[in-house]
């Protein structure tokens, strides 16, 4: 029997995480309301995986995708656990989402899907998850301009040497500067 405010066993949300910010722990918990254990998945896990998308073309460029898989599972499992969750309640999977058919090697397929709509990206993924015959929930529909927080404008700021640290949890701080992430994404602009 599932808790009072809980409507999911399980719930799969998304995200590249490149850089992990105070907007996608919203995100997270969001989803982490509705379901008893939340599986989140990384996409663009590796360069094999990742597509250039019509809807999205930035997504594949290596200025946004500068952290790796192993990378990204740290800094979300540390900024979960620094929201009081505990391990039990989640799991970190690759998620494959520019090749739709490989899902099912990675996540439970008869989980509910999470996610957000922002722009012709968020509409393609959701008619890839129809495609498929996946259970979705959407958490919530917005236009681009009120998004919020954003990956890219955080690493704008850490490549103009700016102040990024209060758009992150403190643990992604952390593990941003002790990875040295500042330098590399320079490099890659």
């Amino acid at each position: 029997m599932l808790e009072k405010n809980v409507k999911y066993e399980q719930g799969v949300i998304h995200g590249r995480f490149q850089v992990l910010h105070n907007d996608h722990i919203k995100y997270l918990l969001a989803g982490k309301q509705l379901c008893r254990h939340l599986v989140v998945g990384i996409t663009n896990p590796d360069p094999s995986l990742t597509r250039d998308s019509e809807a999205n073309p930035h997504r594949s460029s290596p200025i946004a995708n500068p952290l790796t898989y192993y990378e990204r599972y740290l800094m979300v499992q540390a900024a979960l656990l620094e929201q009081g969750l505990k391990y039990s309640e989640f799991s970190i999977v690759p998620f494959p989402i520019n090749v739709p058919e490989l899902l099912k090697y990675y996540i439970p397929i008869d989980a509910v899907f999470f996610l957000t709509i922002y722009d012709d990206w968020g509409r393609q993924k959701k008619q890839y998850f129809e495609s498929l015959g996946l259970k979705i929930h959407v958490l919530w529909e917005v236009t681009l301009e009120n998004k919020g927080l954003s990956s890219n404008d955080i690493r704008e700021d850490m490549i103009k040497d700016k102040q990024w640290e209060q758009y992150v949890p403190i643990s992604v701080a952390k593990l941003m500067k002790d990875w040295d992430i500042i330098k590399r994404i320079k490099k890659f602009s």
